[in-house]
């Protein structure tokens, strides 16, 4: 169950500058990690060679990629903001994406969401910019901070 629940522009609209979350905590494990590199084809081996990462990475071990972190998001966006009143959404972009801290395997992150923009942009459709912070248990950096650009259909 979403942690708010909305109804419409205006329902989005009154969550401006308001921190929604966090969720509850989400475990990254190594075949999260595994599974992304084989799916993308990113197999660097500071995600994939836990041996080699345990002797030579900065982090003691493999840590999930920024693109995995990033798409952690939208299963966060279902626990944190549930909206009725539109025909349709759409993911329209990212704007500014950042990776302040890594993931590192087996570790758990959890999410927290602010809508920043609610903009007209014709033909009953909304563009809402959401920024999502994720943070990663045990970091005072948060792992990500990405601006989601949303289009909603008004019914």
């Amino acid at each position: 169950m979403a942690v708010v629940e909305v109804n419409g522009i205006e329902g989005i609209k009154s969550l401006l500058g308001k921190e929604i979350g966090p969720t509850e905590w989400r475990e990254v494990t190594q075949e999260d990690i595994d599974t992304f590199a084989a799916l993308s084809g990113d197999d660097q081996w500071i995600h994939v060679d836990v041996e080699r990462a345990k002797k030579e990475s900065p982090f003691g071990t493999t840590v999930a990629h920024g693109n995995l972190t990033l798409s952690l998001i939208d299963g966060f966006r279902r626990d944190l903001i549930s909206s009725v009143g539109f025909q349709l959404g759409v993911n329209y972009g990212w704007n500014k994406v950042r990776f302040p801290a890594p993931v590192p395997a087996g570790s758990r992150v959890r999410a927290r969401a602010e809508v920043v923009s609610v903009d007209d942009v014709g033909g009953g459709w909304w563009q809402v910019v959401t920024r999502f912070k994720l943070d990663v248990e045990g970091s005072e950096k948060p792992c990500c901070v990405a601006d989601s650009v949303g289009r909603a259909l008004e019914r």
